[in-house]
């Protein structure tokens, strides 16, 4: 059986993003996630939990975010997890789990009034010209867009 390495989160975002680039040129975002979970226990009291999650980003989805999502924002992230671990200034040895992004969907509407889509859906590929499907009428006041179909 094949292994499996897949995190998948929906929340929202703890901090603004924070594009960075490395040595090389590549283009690299960071920020954080919440997501909240509620239960009832065996009193029947209401409890809630957050939990964090670190989230990392590389290339041009990288400068997406960093140009397009605020704290606040629900994010849909798909991605692996990864452990890195290092040692810090005191010599104590230092670990950070976070999720390696290799998608992400906009969930919410830009607070600003901005370009971005109103409702609560993800952001979609739109019809390609040589694609002979017919948009239906709702598809018509609001063209889709994908992340990966954008140029820079």
């Amino acid at each position: 059986m094949q292994n499996v390495n897949l995190a998948i989160v929906m929340g929202n975002l703890t901090r603004d993003p924070e594009l960075r680039y490395t040595p090389n040129g590549q283009p690299v975002t960071s920020f954080g996630v919440a997501t909240n979970r509620s239960w009832k226990d065996a009193n029947g009291d209401k409890k809630d939990e957050v939990e964090f999650h670190e989230v990392v980003v590389w290339g041009k989805l990288a400068e997406l975010c960093s140009q397009y999502l605020t704290k606040g924002r629900k994010v849909h992230v798909m991605g692996r997890l990864q452990t890195r671990s290092w040692e810090g200034q005191d010599g104590a040895k230092r670990q950070k789990t976070e999720i390696v992004a290799q998608d992400i969907a906009f969930v919410d509407s830009r607070r600003d009034g901005g370009d971005f889509p109103s409702d609560d859906s993800d952001v979609k590929a739109p019809a390609k010209k040589n694609d002979k499907a017919k948009p239906k009428k709702e598809d018509k006041e609001e063209e889709e867009i994908n992340i990966d179909d954008i140029p820079f």
